[in-house]
Formats: C-alpha cells, sequence, structure tokens
C-alpha cells in the first residue's frame, strides 16, 4: 500500500509540452503496445507475469509503512497515509500528492494501484478495504460485492452527499485529483497497459453497482478522468498538427538542403503521437460506452447530472470531435429530464457552446431540432430552468437572427411581465437583444443633431412605447421597466429625450406622437424615475427592500440628483402642457415625491417651486377626479416636511388654497340648504365639487381649524330629516366627517397606549385554528410570515444589533411559543408543517450577508432565537434533516465562532441536535445490518404474515400515501420522451409486479403531490420503513428466477427515462432516433488507423440488480 509521505520531496514534475520527447524517449523502449480493439474487461484485471507477482509479494512485506494486513494506518505523528485521508484533508497541494503515488507506481505498480483502488473505495463512503491477496486472486465483480458488505449500516450518507464545508472541498479535491493524476501521467504510465485498464475497469464495475454511493463516486470520477483523457488528446491532436507541417516544411525543401535524418525523426514522433492517440481514443471510448451511456439515464438526478455536465465540456474543449449530432443528441434527449437540475445542467452545457459564434454551423441540426424544445422550456415551471433557457434563446438569437422565428421571439417578450424577476431581467436582456441592439449610434447621434435634438434615443424610446402598448395583455409598465433596468439602463435614464419628445413639437421627418403614445411614455418615464430613485424592484417583484452595496447607494443618490435636477424645470412645463388630462396629470405629480427637495435651496430654485406650485393650484381648480386630487394632496404633503426650508413657502401657498375652497363650501351649503327641495344642479354640483376637494385634502392634511365638520353634519342632518340630500353629497360629507373625527383623535390620544380587548384575542384563535384545518402548511407559512414582519419591525426600530434581553424581543419569542402551541400533541399530523416553517425561517435568518464580511453575523441571525421555540415540536428523525438543512446555509468559520452575537445560531443548533441523532438510513441494499443480505439469500422470503405487518405499517404513514409512491420508469423508447408527471401505466394492476419503491428522493415527489411540500423531509423515513421489505422481495426473485432483464440502472443506450416539461416533442425525437445511431465510437480528427476497443461488459455480480417487469417500471434497490 502507497505511504503518502506529506514531507517527501517532489520528484516528479509537470511535464511541458515542450519537455514532452524527453519523457517519450526514457520509457520508449519499456512501453508495450496492446492488439487493436482489445478493452479492459469489468471482470478480469491485467495478467501478471511471474516477476510481477514477485514484486507484489515483495511489497506485501514493505507495505508495513502504512497499511497492515490491507489496512490503513497512521504513523506515530497521527499524519495522514492513504490517499484519501490526504485528499480529504486538502493541506497537501495535489500535484505533489500525485507526485509521491507516482514515485511509488514506479517503484511498485501493484502496491500503488492497490491504494488507488482503496482510494475510490474510501471516497465511497465504504469502509472495508480491498486488500493484496483480494486484488491479486478476485475478480472485480467479487471484490466489489464483498466491500458492498462492509458499507456503514447507520448512516445512508457518503462523503459527496455529506453536508458541511470539509466535504463541499472533499469534492472539489476529489475532483482535483483525477485531473492532476493524468497529467502527470500523460507522457508514460497512462500508455503502459496496466494502470488505466485497471482502473477503467474498477470504475465500471462499480459505475454498475446498485449501491448508490458507489455507483455516484465512480461516475464522477469516470466522468472527470474521461475529461483529462480529452484534454490529454487536444494536446496530442495539436502536436500531431504541429509535427505534421514541420515535416511538409523540410520535405518540401530542395535535395540539398533536405535533412533525411530530421525527416525520420519527424516521421518517428508523428507515428508516435498517431499510436498515443489510437491508446486515448481507446480508453474514452470504453468510459463512454461503458459508463456515460448508462449512467446519463440513472435513476438518481445527480448522477445524470454529472454525465451532462461533463460532456458539455469535452464539446467546448475539443469541439472537433465531440461537437457532433452524434454527442448532441444525449443532450437535447436530456432537455426533456423530469428533474430540473439535469434540464439546468443541459441549457448550461448548451449555452457554453452558442457563447462561440465560430461553433454555429455545426449546432445547426441541433438548433433545428431542438429550438421548440428551448423555446419551451422558457416556461419552465423550475424558474432557475426558465432563466437559463431565456439566456440561451438569447444566445441563439445573437449568433443567427434567421434561427428564432417571430412566434418564438413572442413567447419570450411576454416574460418581462413575470412576476419572478429573474425570469423578468433574462427576457429583458432578450428584448433589449431583439430590439435596442441593432440600432447604428453612429447614425442615430447624426439624425437626431439634424433634427435639432439633444438625445439620439428618440427612435429607440419610440419603439419601447410601440412595444409597450402592443401588449396587450400587460399593463404593468413598472414591471416592463424594472426587467429591461439592467440591460437597458442608460436608454431608461434618458429623461432629457423623453420630456424633448413630451414637450417639443415634432420636427420634419418626424412622425407626432399620439395621445394614447404620450400617455404611456408618461406612465414609463416615472416608473423609471421611482426604479433610479427607489434602487428596488416595483412592489410584486423580489422579497423586499435589499441592502444596497456602497456603489449602488451611490448611483442611486447621483440619479436622484441628476432627475431633481431636470424635473424641476421639465415638470411644471409638463404640466401646464397637459392639465387638462386627468390620467397624465395624475401620473406627473408622482414625480415631486422623488425629488431631493433641498436642491430647491441649494440651487436657488425657488421660482420652479412657485411655478410647480401654480400648477397644482390650477389642477385642483379644473379636476375633481379622485386620482388627481390625491395626486395633489400627496404631493402638498411632501412639499410641506418640516425637514425642508421650502416648508413655510409651500404651507402658506396651500393654506391660502385651502382658505379659498373653504370658503367657496361654506358659501354653497348656505345656498343649497336654502334652497332646500328646489334646489338645481348647480347648487349641487357647486357643493359636491368643493366638498370631493376639502375631502381629498383631509385625508392627507389637518383642516380641523377650519371646522369642515360643522356644515358636514348638518348636510348629513338634512338628508336624514328630509331624505332629499344626493347620495353622492351624504358619501363625501361622511367622508370628511371621518377625516374631522381621526384628526381630533391623534390630537386627544397623541402618545397614549393603545388598548386592546379580550375578545380580539379569541377572535384570532378562531380564526388561527380554522386556517389550520384548511391547511396546516399554510398555516404554518403564515404564522413565520407574522413573526418575521415583527423582528423586521424590530430591526428598523432599534437596529440590526438587538438587545436579546430587552423586552421587545422576549415578546416575539413569547408569542413565537405561543404559536408552537398551538401545533398540538400530534407530531406526525403536524411534522410537514413545522417542517415547513424551520425552513422558511432558516432561509430568513441567512437571507442577507453582513456588508462588513463573512466573519460578521448576517442581519437577521438572531431571528433563529426565535425560531428556536419551534424546535421541540419536531420528530427527532426530523431535527437531523432540519440541521443538515441548516448547515447548507453556515460556512466553516459561523460553526467555529463563539462569540454573543452568534449565541442564537448556537442556541438554534443545540435546539436541533437534541434527540436528532437516533433515526439513521441504511445506505445498502435495504438491509438493517451488514450480514443481512447473505443471510437472506440462504434463508429465502421472509414469512408471509410478517411482511403483511410490515406493509400495514407502512401505510399507515404519511409518507405512503398513493401520491407519493414513485415509481421509476424503466428506459422508453426514443420517441417516448417526456418530463415533468409521470406517466400511468395502462396496464391493469394485478398485472404488474407490486414492488417496493426505487431510492427515495430520486424522483421529484413534491413535483407529483403539492402536500408534499419538503422533498427533503421525507427521504430518512421512507428508506427506513421500506428497508426490510425490499431486501426480502428484490433478493427472492433474483435467486428464484423472476428476473426478467438484468441490466445496469439502465439498459444499453436505449432513451432515457424522460417526461416533458409542459410539451411533447416526439417527433422531433423519432427523427433524431433514426439519424442517429444509439452509441458510436469516438473519433479523434485527424488519427488513422483506428483500433476499438470492445464495450466494457457490465459487471452483474450483485443479487441486488434490478427487476424489471413487462410494464417497463424498473425496480432498483437504491
Amino acid at each position: 500500500m502507497l505511504v503518502v509521505q506529506m514531507d517527501s520531496t517532489n520528484e516528479t514534475t509537470a511535464h511541458s509540452d515542450a519537455g514532452s520527447e524527453l519523457e517519450e524517449t526514457e520509457v520508449k523502449g519499456k512501453r508495450k503496445r496492446g492488439r487493436p480493439g482489445r478493452p479492459p474487461s469489468t471482470n478480469k484485471k491485467p495478467r501478471k507475469s511471474p516477476g510481477e507477482k514477485s514484486r507484489i509479494e515483495a511489497g506485501i512485506r514493505g507495505a508495513g509503512r502504512g497499511r497492515a494486513n490491507g489496512h490503513p494506518q497512521q504513523n506515530g505523528e497521527g499524519e495522514p497515509v492513504t490517499l484519501f485521508e490526504v485528499v480529504k484533508l486538502g493541506k497537501s497541494a495535489m500535484q505533489s500528492v500525485v507526485d509521491d503515488w507516482i514515485e511509488s507506481y514506479k517503484q511498485d505498480r501493484d502496491i500503488a494501484l492497490l491504494d488507488l483502488i482503496n482510494f475510490f473505495i474510501q471516497c465511497s463512503g465504504c469502509r472495508g478495504t480491498v486488500r493484496i491477496e483480494m486484488f491479486r486472486n478476485m475478480q472485480n465483480a467479487e471484490i466489489i460485492r464483498k466491500m458492498t458488505e462492509e458499507f456503514d449500516e447507520d448512516s445512508g450518507d457518503y462523503p459527496l452527499t455529506m453536508p458541511g464545508p470539509q466535504w463541499k472541498k472533499f469534492r472539489s479535491n476529489f475532483c482535483e485529483f483525477i485531473g492532476v493524476l493524468i497529467r502527470q501521467c500523460q507522457y508514460s504510465i497512462i500508455y503502459d497497459e496496466y494502470m488505466m485498464d485497471t482502473v477503467i475497469s474498477l470504475l465500471t464495475g462499480l459505475s454498475d453497482s446498485q449501491v448508490r454511493a458507489f455507483r455516484h463516486t465512480s461516475t464522477l470520477a469516470a466522468m472527470k478522468l474521461m475529461t483529462a483523457l480529452v484534454n490529454v488528446a487536444l494536446n496530442l491532436s495539436i502536436h500531431q498538427d504541429n509535427t505534421q507541417r514541420q515535416y511538409e516544411a523540410e520535405r518540401n525543401k530542395m535535395i540539398g538542403k533536405r535533412a533525411n535524418e530530421r525527416l525520420e525523426l519527424l516521421l518517428q514522433k508523428r507515428k508516435e503521437l498517431q499510436e498515443n492517440q489510437d491508446e486515448i481514443e481507446n480508453m474514452m471510448n470504453s468510459i463512454f460506452k461503458g459508463i456515460f451511456v448508462h449512467r446519463y439515464r440513472d435513476a438518481i438526478a445527480e448522477i445524470r447530472a454529472i454525465c451532462i455536465e461533463e460532456i458539455g465540456v469535452w464539446m467546448k474543449m475539443y469541439s472537433d470531435a465531440f461537437l457532433n449530432d452524434s454527442y448532441l443528441k444525449y443532450v437535447g434527449w436530456t432537455l426533456h429530464d423530469r428533474q430540473g437540475e439535469v434540464r439546468l445542467k443541459c441549457l448550461k452545457a448548451l449555452q457554453s457552446l452558442y457563447t462561440n459564434r465560430e461553433l454555429f454551423p455545426k449546432l445547426e441540426l441541433f438548433t433545428n431540432r431542438f429550438k421548440d424544445r428551448i423555446v419551451s422550456m422558457t416556461l419552465d415551471k423550475e424558474y432557475d430552468v426558465a432563466v437559463e433557457a431565456i439566456r440561451l434563446v438569447t444566445l441563439i438569437l445573437h449568433g443567427s437572427e434567421e434561427a428564432l422565428s417571430n412566434e418564438d421571439c413572442e413567447n419570450v417578450y411576454h416574460l418581462v411581465y413575470s412576476a419572478h424577476r429573474p425570469v423578468a431581467v433574462a427576457a429583458g436582456e432578450f428584448l433589449h437583444k431583439k430590439l435596442f441592439s441593432r440600432h447604428d449610434p453612429q447614425a442615430e447621434e447624426a439624425l437626431a443633431k439634424r433634427r435639432g435634438r439633444n438625445s439620439p434615443n428618440g427612435n429607440l424610446i419610440r419603439m419601447l412605447v410601440l412595444f409597450f402598448l402592443e401588449s396587450e395583455l400587460h399593463e404593468h409598465a413598472a414591471y416592463l421597466v424594472d426587467s429591461l433596468w439592467e440591460s437597458s439602463q442608460e436608454l431608461l435614464k434618458d429623461w432629457e429625450c423623453m420630456t424633448e419628445l413630451l414637450l417639443e413639437e415634432p420636427v420634419q421627418g418626424e412622425e407626432a406622437m399620439s395621445d394614447r403614445q404620450e400617455s404611456a411614455l408618461i406612465e414609463l418615464m416615472v416608473c423609471t424615475i421611482r426604479q433610479a430613485a427607489e434602487a428596488h424592484p416595483p412592489v410584486g417583484r423580489g422579497t423586499g427592500k435589499r441592502v444596497l452595496t456602497a456603489k449602488e447607494r451611490k448611483t442611486q443618490i447621483d440619479d436622484r440628483n441628476k432627475l431633481t435636477e431636470h424635473f424641476i424645470i421639465t415638470l411644471p412645463m409638463l404640466l401646464s402642457k397637459y392639465s387638462a388630462d386627468a390620467e397624465k396629470v395624475a401620473n406627473l405629480l408622482q414625480i415631486p415625491q422623488y425629488f431631493d427637495l433641498e436642491i430647491y435651496s441649494t440651487g436657488r430654485m425657488e421660482k420652479h417651486l412657485d411655478a410647480l406650485l401654480k400648477q397644482i393650484k390650477f389642477v385642483v381648480e379644473k379636476h375633481v377626479e379622485s386620482d388627481v386630487l390625491e395626486a395633489c394632496s400627496k404631493t402638498y404633503s411632501i412639499l410641506c416636511s418640516e425637514e425642508y426650508t421650502i416648508q413655510n413657502r409651500v404651507d402658506i401657498a396651500r393654506s391660502q388654497l385651502i382658505d379659498e375652497f373653504v370658503d367657496r363650501f361654506n358659501h354653497s351649503v348656505e345656498d343649497l340648504l336654502q334652497e332646500g327641495e328646489e334646489a338645481d344642479d348647480d347648487d349641487i354640483y357647486n357643493v359636491l365639487s368643493t366638498l370631493k376637494r376639502l375631502t381629498s385634502f383631509h385625508n392627507a392634511h389637518d383642516l380641523t381649524k377650519w371646522d369642515l365638520f360643522g356644515n358636514c353634519y348638518r348636510l348629513l342632518k338634512t338628508g336624514i330629516e328630509h331624505g332629499a340630500m344626493p347620495e353622492q353629497i351624504v358619501v363625501q360629507a361622511l367622508q370628511c366627517s371621518h377625516y374631522s373625527i381621526l384628526w381630533q383623535l391623534v390630537k386627544i390620544t397623541d402618545g397614549s397606549p393603545s388598548k386592546y380587548y379580550n375578545d380580539y384575542g379569541d377572535i384570532i384563535k378562531e380564526t388561527l385554528s380554522k386556517t389550520r384545518q384548511i391547511d396546516k402548511i399554510q398555516c404554518a407559512k403564515t404564522l413565520i410570515l407574522s413573526l418575521q414582519q415583527l423582528f423586521n419591525e424590530l430591526v428598523q426600530e432599534q437596529g440590526p444589533n438587538l438587545d436579546r434581553t430587552s423586552a421587545h424581543v422576549s415578546g416575539i419569542k413569547e408569542l413565537a411559543r405561543r404559536f408552537a402551541l398551538t401545533f398540538g400533541l400530534d407530531q406526525i399530523k403536524t411534522r410537514e408543517a413545522v417542517a415547513t416553517l424551520h425552513k422558511d425561517g432558516i432561509e430568513f435568518a441567512f437571507k442577507y450577508q453582513n456588508q462588513k464580511g463573512q466573519e460578521y453575523p448576517p442581519p437577521n441571525l438572531a431571528f433563529l432565537e426565535v425560531l428556536s421555540e419551534f424546535s421541540s415540536k419536531l420528530l427527532r428523525q426530523d431535527k437531523k434533516t432540519v440541521h443538515s438543512y441548516l448547515e447548507k446555509f453556515l460556512t466553516e468559520q459561523m460553526m467555529e465562532r463563539r462569540e454573543d452575537v452568534w449565541l442564537p445560531l448556537i442556541s438554534y443548533r443545540n435546539s436541533l441536535v437534541t434527540g436528532g441523532e437516533d433515526d439513521r438510513m441504511s445506505v445498502n441494499s435495504g438491509s438493517s445490518s451488514s450480514k443481512t443480505s447473505s443471510v437472506r439469500n440462504k434463508k429465502g422470503r421472509p414469512p408471509l404474515h410478517k411482511k403483511r405487518v410490515e406493509d400495514e405499517s407502512l401505510d399507515n404513514t404519511w409518507l405512503n400515501r398513493t401520491d407519493t409512491m414513485i415509481q421509476t420508469p424503466g428506459p422508453l423508447p426514443a420517441p417516448q420522451l417526456t418530463s415533468t408527471v409521470l406517466r400511468e401505466n395502462s396496464r391493469p394492476m394485478g398485472d404488474q409486479i407490486q414492488e417496493p419503491e426505487s431510492e427515495h428522493g430520486s424522483e421529484p415527489d413534491f413535483l407529483h403531490n403539492p402536500q408534499m411540500q419538503i422533498s427533503w423531509l421525507g427521504q430518512p423515513k421512507l428508506e427506513d420503513l421500506n428497508r426490510k421489505d425490499r431486501t426480502g422481495m428484490n433478493y427472492m426473485k433474483v435467486r428464484t428466477g423472476v428476473r426478467h432483464a438484468v441490466r445496469g440502472l439502465m439498459e444499453e443506450d436505449a432513451e432515457p427515462i424522460f417526461e416533458d416539461v409542459m410539451m411533447s416533442s416526439r417527433s422531433q425525437l423519432e427523427d433524431m432516433n433514426e439519424e442517429f445511431e444509439d452509441t458510436m465510437v469516438i473519433d479523434l480528427p485527424p488519427s488513422r488507423n483506428r483500433r476499438e476497443r470492445a464495450e466494457l461488459r457490465p459487471d452483474f455480480f450483485d443479487s441486488a440488480a434490478i427487476i424489471e417487469d413487462d410494464s417497463g417500471f424498473g425496480m432498483p434497490m437504491f
């Protein structure tokens, strides 16, 4: 066994391209070439000569440095001595680790390979160790079966799925190790037909295992191995081209100047490179056929995602060999995958290809076949997928506008009005590319100058207005502006151009704007002003105001100053021009609320303030529409703010206006009451119009000193006594009286404490009870939302550094405790609701990062102390799941902090750890111990009555509802590709083999059952309940020959088990399936004399292999 010496010298260094010939010369004499077409066998290891066996025996005696009898050991100082330990800790540079292994391989390749084999086994979470005797005497299938029995039965986790920063780092270290290993061995060792044959054979066997940990880990390793080999193949191709050019140049010289020795050397080097390329092709074919074509259809979404992600890397890295329809078809098929995670990888892989416009010719056929599917994915139910689909469509548009039809573009256009902001922003980028990026800036600027315009954006703004008006299904200008804000911000902030279009008459050659277009432009302009001044999305977009960065804050201030300086001058002119149009005026009067009002004083612009007040007074006198009057009232209220020096000037103007209307109101009331039943329409209109204006102002201004209540009361009393008062006057009089009373109450109760009534509490309790009966999950979400709102209000009042001992914080905690009591004692019934509550609470606590850095706590971290009040309502097994979810948000620094500000996190983690360690999952084939598999094979099927009891207990759990049971479809024909909803089997239930579930969590439970809101909660419970039942049924059917077909998790290169997310692309896939073969030989240009290795046969050693019935649904044991 290799002992990795942490302090060993680095004797093997990375080889540059220039120095490759030296290494090739050194190994040339001892390299052996394999026969063409002979791949490494899955079940057989390369033969060993008698001399090699003696070296193995000598290695056994020398392996005591790091292994005793094949078991990993540590030296006296406790330093890691196995590859797994070194890679897991990540303290050593990966190149030095690989160099140490290469040095060991040169000394004894069997011992070094044994260490590499154990590295992959241990990275899968297996506690077993392959010993030298096993390596020498046992087939791969036997070794893997033996290792399967060594899994830890108390945990379902393995390194690639374990939570926490350490294991996230391990994954990257694992992938880096494989890449560095191939890079360091690319000049000699990978061609010795021993190391790579052994590794590929092992990974192929592991990837076909029914143990998810083996399958997941080996697939990741194989795909990264393939990526490294693709890089080697690319380098070989470059070297071949260079050598060929050198050879041609030398051969074309005159005979007298031609160096024959150099020609011979170049011919020999070209031959050597060609042989190396053939070897690499054989290795890649073995991995692709033996692993990829099976695992890209695996039942586990993570494994499928790994395959698609890496094939995208291959196509981008070595497009000459891999960017063709034979490989693109796998990505196209997987666009229909039922899991959003896999569809997302497909789109990102394609984005990396479409970014390079030089690759468009090679993507033409793929684009034609799968364009409709990609466009339809812009409506994907997974928002992340929809965003990436829109970005991909944008790249396709950028590369070739002819590729997308008008209908395709219209399908994306309307998404700018989506409530989900990332989707809308992505659609906004597409709209910008389509409408605004094709113009010629210089030509536009020249045209603007000829027309006397200051801005060249006039035509673009007109185009935006037309687009807004043509969006007949949507009238949300704020959403449109927000969607375009990131991609077209310069255009949207060109307020000078907008006001030019509104104020100035059209010049020669310029079409006048219609009234509808002017209204739309004003509405869009006001929305751009709001977006610039507030620097956050409109209501309905986003979850709340986020903390701005210093750069964003500076931009906000600059924009606010710019718009204030511009509209202080132009707003009075706009109001003057459009004063007769109520809709336009109501929109324009929203602008002053976004002003920096200090500029009126600092910029000496009081004359413009007087002009604005004059226009507002004129608007009030001219209009009686509620929207216009409320806008005027609000504008006066903003301008009268006491913090600004202009307050006195505005207050005088407002008082004069109110005096005038109160005097008019009093006279008109007297006239109306005197006329009585003989009052005409003019008398009624005078009272009603004046009262409407005063009521609108009374809403925002304290007008009690004008005693409006007296005359309003007289009008109401007259109406009651005589019954002849017009209804509209009664309504306005009641409303004005209501405002008068409220203003009086404000004065009376100012500073006095609020009072509550006991009956109110009873009403709330009954409301909560009814809400919980209707929908427990939504009720829980409502409770946690109310706590979050209280917490936000407290943070706004006291700042982020809350006093945890204060009465306010204690009050929120007490409310949370009372909320927790409402869940009752039956934890099973409230399991989903409580878990959802914790999930929302955790996300809220880590929603924002501290601007000071990650070493400071998030602003909402103290909310975890409130959330801990609900921990007692979690089942013990769910506490572990919630704790794992919490750790996804934690960095290693957070876990180590112990200061007072981190106490809420410590307290919450402690509340989850208590009693949460008992419920574990089995990682093996449903067995309860490492020996269960072999025991059941001997004892046969468990007693029927025992199985019946287990079935009944399983049926009684909430996890086993009919609509949550997931069946894993078997391989379907190519045209049958569909995605997010499992297709129902048309066969009668009696004809189907009723088998236990496949691995829970490998299918989108919550997509098929809205009640199952938290798939991350259900897996441990379901796995635990199904454990015994699965083992008995699957093992006995294997032993008695019931199995219809034994394959990998999926069969051969048949079409994947996908379902359509929104639509079917059956005809496209039928065509694709007819044209392309399912598997192909990797053909690297411009190599000749190809030698293929036969496809690695899957190793079906395990009796827990798939059982597939005639219905086409396979039931894997994992």
